[in-house]
């Protein structure tokens, strides 16, 4: 309680001085001489005004200093009563500190305690630092010690690691031997121990080439193992060889026998290398005879299986079928139609029969069936496919070979039987007019030799060049052939006239429908332009046949038969969007539009006639020079109502006998009414204009929808 007065007396004292100091001149009294700006140090830092002001505005915000400018006390006497008022509790504190001074003095006692209890605790606490400092340095060292004896062991693991490795490959074990010796190579641990024999004689080849000297110890035993390992893969792969010798022997099935052993082949490469080249040529030279033996005999039996009518350089297709053959000459065949025809040949090219089983000439021969030329050569082909990519992936995979190296030695096997098969080719195409068997044939190679570019296997890539490169001479010089018998043939030469369609137009029809349906899944640009020289002959040939008939009317009727028979048939199996497809189109459109005038004149001529005139002068504006000819019209008129339905029955009838097509016959008539109720209509336009309004035979016009009405009566249904 006495220090609070004390500092509350202490603080009003000083307030009080400050205010004193600051007071302004008339609130002094008396012996107050008023501050003096000239006892001011201005020019030094520590005197700022600001600072100055700001003292003297919080000391007269002080309590004390407002109540006592308030009430005007006098502040020398109020300062005397405050010091006053401090000796007083100065000396009621004395008397308090003295009156507790027992426990003062118990309390200094207590501290002095504690300050000798803290000072052991503080011995207790260096000695346990001492003690952690020492164990952290034994831990140190233990550490140390652990991470070199770790070394240690690491380096003793890996020296016998490699002493180890040393000693078992330097050991061979009696199994091993007793195996090599003994056992049969065909048995599972022979090839086993060989496998190891191998590791060891590559590890006693590299000790001796780092001159080990342990190495030779084991030298001679691995060497006799060694010969005599050689020794029976020998005896055991040529026994496998010698028995693809024999007769009737499937080949296929000792080949994977040895596949099974490929390994064999490989220890002779790495370790007897005369041995390998010796089996090599030996398995070479026994494949290469019996393929060329097998395929040899196999391509002579099929063709005797052939159909006994081929065509001839005689059977083209402009020559006609009245033509005669001397008394020598061979018999024709007995419809030159089916040298033009695909029919079913074409599935062949389908994948079911591209790849189905191949022929069995016997057994066709005692069923007495007979195929044509592109089933034998597909069977052929297929059975070259089958075995040289069998035997291209057996190769490469015994005798490890790759690349070139492999396609050598597939040659060095098939090459006598590729060039056998090249030459019986080359003398068959020499002597064929067949040209859609060649094309089949040529379309066969295309589709083995997309089969074996996804397999991945080039074997064969050279030989179908080859007989691409035989087949498609071949088949241009046939078409060119025929291209020139068309251009060369005298209508007059080819017996009566007949406006049905002409059996050298069907001809054509049917081969290049034929081409061009084969052609769409390998487009070739050279037969697109040998069919674009082929069309062009054929359209001369129709024209020039149609300039036999001396009437403009079965000219069109001959034109219109052919192009629409040409049509029919190239749209039963090419695209409709072929250019032959649109040329004939183009060229049926346009005759028949001829066509339907051509009939439409007889009959109706005489208004057709009228109606073009008319409309040509009302363009001019001069249809008043028709007006004169009221007898004209009157006739026109009557002549019209009197005798159109019996020319629309007989021009059905005309239609009827004329077109073998009867959808054809029908488009043409439903195209030639159409074209009358046109004219007609045309007719009324013209006397509705009114240069003709006055005539009476307006009156006898029949009614144009009247007339739609009749004309549907009498459309034709085929």
């Amino acid at each position: 309680m006495a220090d609070c007065v004390v500092a509350d007396a202490d603080a009003a004292v000083k307030m009080t001085e400050d205010a004193l100091a600051y007071l302004p001149d008339e609130k002094l009294d008396g012996d107050m001489a008023p501050l003096q700006l000239g006892e001011l140090d201005l020019t030094t830092d520590e005197f700022i005004l600001d600072e100055v002001d700001i003292h003297i505005q919080a000391n007269l915000e002080d309590d004390l200093v407002k109540e006592a400018l308030r009430t005007g006390v006098d502040l020398r006497h109020y300062s005397k009563q405050v010091e006053t008022e401090l000796q007083r509790i100065e000396q009621a504190s004395i008397k308090d500190y003295i009156k507790e001074s027992q426990n003062i003095a118990l309390l200094h006692n207590q501290i002095t305690a504690c300050d000798s209890i803290l000072e052991r605790m503080e011995g207790m606490l260096s000695g346990f630092q001492s003690d952690l400092s020492s164990i952290s340095s034994e831990i140190q060292t233990l550490q140390q010690q652990s991470v070199s004896m770790n070394v240690r062991l690491k380096n003793r693991q890996a020296v016998r690691s490699h002493l180890s490795q040393l000693v078992d490959e330097l050991v061979v074990p009696a199994a091993m031997i007793s195996t090599v010796l003994d056992s049969p190579v065909t048995d599972q641990e022979f090839l086993e121990q060989l496998h190891e024999l191998n590791n060891k004689i590559n590890f006693t080849k590299e000790l001796s080439f780092r001159e080990t000297l342990a190495c030779n110890d084991i030298q001679d035993i691995v060497d006799r193992l060694k010969i005599k390992a050689v020794s029976k893969i020998r005896e055991f792969i040529l026994q496998k060889i010698y028995s693809f010798r024999k007769p009737m022997t499937n080949y296929q099935i000792p080949q994977n026998t040895l596949l099974k052993y490929r390994f064999f082949y490989q220890f002779l490469l790495a370790n007897e290398r005369t041995v390998a080249k010796e089996i090599r040529d030996e398995y070479v030279d026994t494949m290469s005879k019996i393929y060329y033996s097998y395929f040899k005999s196999y391509s002579g039996r099929l063709l005797k299986v052939q159909y006994e009518e081929v065509a001839d350089k005689d059977d083209l297709m402009g020559v006609e079928d009245t033509a005669k053959k001397g008394f020598f000459s061979k018999p024709s065949l007995k419809s030159r139609n089916t040298i033009f025809t695909l029919g079913q040949r074409g599935a062949l090219l389908s994948p079911a029969e591209l790849e189905g089983p191949i022929l069995i000439p016997h057994t066709a021969q005692r069923g007495d069936s007979r195929y044509p030329y592109e089933s034998l050569f597909r069977s052929q082909h297929y059975a070259l496919l089958d075995n040289g990519c069998r035997e291209f992936l057996f190769i490469s995979d015994f005798f490890m070979v790759t690349g070139n190296s492999g396609l050598d030695l597939f040659n060095s096997i098939m090459g006598k039987t590729l060039s056998m098969l090249l030459k019986s080719m080359s003398s068959y195409v020499a002597d064929c007019f067949d040209s859609i068997a060649v094309f089949l044939c040529i379309h066969i190679l295309l589709r083995y030799r997309a089969i074996t570019t996804k397999r991945g296997l080039p074997a064969l890539d050279r030989y179908w060049e080859a007989v691409l490169e035989l087949l498609w001479p071949r088949f241009e010089l046939i078409l060119e052939m025929n291209i020139h018998s068309i251009r060369s043939t005298d209508p007059q030469k080819l017996g009566l006239l007949d406006t049905r369609p002409h059996y050298i137009t069907r001809r054509y029809a049917e081969f290049s429908s034929a081409i061009v349906s084969i052609n769409q899944t390998f487009p070739n640009e050279r037969t697109h332009t040998l069919l674009a020289q082929l069309q062009v002959e054929v359209e001369n040939f129709v024209l020039k046949m149609a300039a036999e008939f001396p009437s403009r009317r079965d000219q069109l009727i001959f034109l219109i038969n052919n192009y629409d028979m040409m049509l029919s048939v190239l749209m039963e199996r090419a695209a409709d969007d072929s250019k032959e497809v649109e040329g004939f189109q183009q060229l049926l459109l346009a005759r028949t539009q001829e066509f339907i005038e051509e009939l439409l004149s007889p009959p109706f001529g005489g208004m057709i006639s009228f109606v073009k005139e008319a409309e040509v002068l009302m363009e001019r504006g001069q249809l008043e020079r028709l007006k004169n000819d009221e007898a004209r019209i009157n006739q026109l008129v009557r002549g019209f109502s009197s005798s159109w339905k019996h020319s629309v029955e007989a021009m059905s009838q005309e239609v009827m006998r004329s077109f073998t097509n009867f959808k054809n016959g029908t488009s043409i008539i439903q195209g030639a009414l159409t074209q009358l109720i046109q004219y007609y209509h045309g007719f009324h336009k013209v006397l509705n204009q009114p240069a003709f309004r006055s005539l009476g035979a307006r009156s006898e016009l029949i009614n144009l929808h009247h007339l739609m009405v009749e004309v549907k009566k009498h459309k034709p249904n085929f």
